[in-house]
């Protein structure tokens, strides 16, 4: 029980630290750049963003020390982990690409294939633990609607 806990914490660390490097990349663009741009009716105030997505990298972090509690050395957990962490640097690429490089387009393949590759952790998660996958549905949920937002301000502008 102890180590599952050290496990849990250690990703939930590792998900904010992510998390928080890839906010530096939109740092710079949110109070210039991205007022300028057309958005559609839906864009939800950006207080919202950060309360969010600190919640989300809490549950990823909690998810994923649940599947690592299982135990490394199984086949099914480290593929379900090795999936985890190519989602996480694609979620990290997407405000690279969207905030950083100021690039819509290019930001919208990047969340379609961390949408992908999440629906592929989420699967992987599950056949590890179920609690787990459950946990990664409010980001998956958020990453659609994300990727609804990222396509109508790629068409808006």
């Amino acid at each position: 029980m102890k180590k599952k806990l050290i496990y849990t914490a250690i990703c939930v660390f590792i998900c904010l630290i992510i998390g928080f490097l890839a906010s530096t990349a939109t740092q710079s663009s949110v109070n210039t750049w991205f007022p300028t741009l057309n958005k559609p009716s839906f864009n939800p105030p950006s207080w919202l963003f950060a309360p969010v997505w600190t919640v989300l990298y809490i549950l990823m972090g909690i998810s994923a020390g649940w599947v690592w509690g299982k135990g490394f050395h199984h086949k099914w957990v480290k593929t379900a982990l090795y999936h985890f962490g190519f989602q996480l640097l694609l979620n990290a690429l997407w405000s690279i690409t969207f905030f950083g490089l100021r690039n819509p387009f290019l930001a919208l393949l990047v969340i379609i294939a961390l949408l992908v590759m999440l629906a592929l952790t989420i699967r992987w998660f599950y056949v590890v633990s179920k609690g787990a996958a459950l946990l990664l549905v409010p980001y998956f949920l958020w990453v659609c609607f994300a990727t609804a937002l990222n396509y109508k301000i790629w068409e808006l502008n």
